[in-house]
């Protein structure tokens, strides 16, 4: 019973988050609403015995891709967001149906899924976390051998990105 309410806790932390990242105007302040989702999507894991995504998960995104939005944030000077009127009534066209549409999804997903098991946590469907997303060592040995250049490429297009940013925030003299 106690994992089940600290699921929702931090189910309700991360669609706060989420929904604080959307509305404020300052994007530092948006940067720090993704960290507390990042934050207790971790926590959701750990509930389910995944120790390894969870600690990827606060190492990779909360860590080093937040930082790194957070410095071109920063090297691009981005002030308070301005809105207009344009933007607020296309948010009224689009937004009000996607919400609609969304939350009628997700009821009708979670009524579907009310009769099964696999939705309670520490139920039959849940296993432990090394029998689902693998240990460590073995998610080592596919990362740096069967996907190293992958890795590797995605290294080097996160280092185009940083100079991309560097050579969009830099000043004409």
């Amino acid at each position: 019973m106690l994992p089940l309410i600290l699921f929702f806790i931090f189910a309700a932390l991360c669609v706060g988050g989420a929904i604080n990242l959307l509305v404020q105007k300052h994007p530092i302040n948006s940067a720090l609403s993704l960290i507390v989702v990042m934050g207790s999507l971790a926590l959701i894991y750990l509930l389910l015995g995944a120790e390894f995504v969870a600690a990827v998960q606060v190492i990779v995104y909360a860590g080093a891709v937040m930082v790194l939005f957070v410095f071109v944030i920063m090297l691009l000077n981005a002030g308070v967001e301005e809105r207009t009127e344009h933007a607020s009534r296309v948010a009224m066209v689009l937004g009000v149906p996607g919400l609609i549409i969304g939350l009628s999804l997700a009821v009708w997903v979670v009524s579907h899924l009310a009769g099964l098991d696999c939705i309670a946590i520490g139920g039959p469907m849940v296993m432990n976390g090394s029998d689902v997303f693998g240990n460590p060592q073995a998610i080592g040995h596919l990362l740096f051998r069967n996907f190293l250049l992958p890795f590797e490429v995605t290294s080097i297009l996160i280092l185009i990105a940083i100079m991309g940013a560097v050579v969009l925030a830099r000043r004409e003299e």
